[in-house]
């Protein structure tokens, strides 16, 4: 009987370890449309508000998956003295993040369109980074 539970045991806690592991290694991939590269709300609602959410504060449908909690954009202008870090944004769209949420550089659900920046033209890349970059400027609280 004691050898049996014991057995029990041993299988639950593997089966749970390897649930839990599991969870670390799975990637978050939203698949997004391609949007036009002019319209900068409408690539941050595509490609930005799954884990920033719609208002940008952090709180998207994705953001419980990541490992902590996205960025607030909107306080971004706030915590770099008032002035909005325009060219540090624009350097994450490029390059990706070193926040430890997304668990790489890449941000997890670029998709097909940002996750693959460098492969867009390059007319095409600096417009959707100008735009986005500007459409958060436009959210920031005062």
């Amino acid at each position: 009987m004691l050898k049996r539970l014991l057995l029990t045991a041993m299988a639950v806690t593997l089966a749970a370890a390897m649930g839990y592991a599991d969870q670390s290694t799975k990637k978050i991939v939203i698949p997004v449309d391609r949007t036009s590269p002019t319209d900068g709300r409408m690539m941050y609602t595509s490609y930005c508000a799954p884990c920033h959410g719609i208002d940008g504060r952090g709180h998207g449908p994705a953001a419980p998956a990541l490992r902590a909690v996205p960025t607030d954009l909107t306080g971004l202008a706030k915590a770099n003295h008032g002035k909005f870090p325009d060219s540090h944004i624009i350097t994450v769209l490029q390059f990706g993040s070193e926040i430890p949420a997304h668990g790489s550089a890449q941000m997890p659900v670029w998709g097909p369109i940002l996750g693959k920046m460098n492969q867009v033209n390059a007319q095409d890349r600096q417009l959707r980074m100008s735009n986005l970059s500007r459409y958060l400027e436009s959210i920031q609280v005062k």
